[in-house]
């Protein structure tokens, strides 16, 4: 396969089993930059005062469901 088009056919042509394993392998090694960044966030720390903000608003009843 040597251009994006051929690429584009072999994916529209597998099956569903087939098109979830190729995302699962795109996921693990070719991460969207915005996957890695919040990766890089959630183990450096940077957003765990939000998450424990967030979880203290669910649990004083200042969330609603979506």
């Amino acid at each position: 396969m040597n251009t994006v088009q051929e690429i584009e056919r072999a994916i529209d042509s597998l099956t569903p089993q087939e098109r979830e394993k190729l995302f699962a392998w795109l996921d693990e090694n070719h991460p969207q930059p915005i996957d890695a960044q919040l990766k890089a966030d959630l183990d450096a720390g940077r957003i765990d005062a939000r998450i424990r903000r967030a979880v203290a608003d669910h649990r004083t009843g200042k969330t609603r469901a979506l």
